[in-house]
């Protein structure tokens, strides 16, 4: 007599719901790419005031370069640093990936101080022309997902802990979520210092 083991449509039949492919990850890189428009939009606007509007001497001034170089290295470790949390939960070392997720978080918010040091040292403000409103706005728009990425780290962060934490080497998927989330904003801002600071 031979027994017929149910498949999970079988299962289905009798009140369990099927399995579903996950389509998380793919509804968060579509949220990005549709994210991403919005900072070509700011891009486009800076070059084009910049290309269209020339303004007269005096009235746009040379950033500093410093503290958006010492950002950009913030920014760049934060990215090696989150990935060497992903390869430790993937390891089942819970430990050691919430150790790289406080490392991760903590030069993420060195990030938004420097930044904001550097807007209390600019040597123009908000209304004083178009390239210095669109210098904040871009700037600004970015700072909000690094605040918003630090909060998802720290989150990630207390997920990590056991034994009751959900995030584990088996499902693992808010670390992985926020670990892109972060290193678009990263490569986000690589751009914006190139457009903004050295161009």
């Amino acid at each position: 007599m031979t027994t017929t083991v149910p498949t999970k449509n079988q299962n289905h039949s009798h009140g369990e719901h099927a399995e579903h492919p996950d389509h998380r990850m793919f509804g968060l890189a579509t949220f990005l790419v549709a994210d991403a428009m919005t900072f070509a939009g700011f891009f486009a606007a800076y070059l084009t005031f910049k290309a269209v509007n020339p303004l007269p001497d005096g009235a746009i001034y040379e950033l500093e370069l410093p503290l958006p170089i010492l950002n950009t290295v913030l920014l760049l470790v934060s990215s090696a640093t989150f990935h060497r949390a992903g390869q430790a939960i993937r390891q089942d070392d819970h430990g050691r990936c919430r150790h790289w997720l406080l490392i991760t978080a903590g030069l993420g918010l060195a990030f938004l101080v420097s930044q904001m040091v550097e807007y209390f040292t600019l040597p123009f403000g908000l209304t004083d022309n178009l390239y210095a409103s669109t210098f904040f706005a871009a700037t600004g728009f970015h700072g909000l997902h690094v605040t918003l990425g630090a909060l998802m780290i720290l989150i990630v962060w207390w997920q990590a802990r056991q034994p009751q934490g959900r995030v584990t080497a088996a499902d693992h998927f808010p670390l992985e979520a926020a670990e892109l989330y972060w290193h678009f904003v990263d490569g986000i801002w690589v751009i914006l210092f190139v457009i903004l600071y050295l161009l």
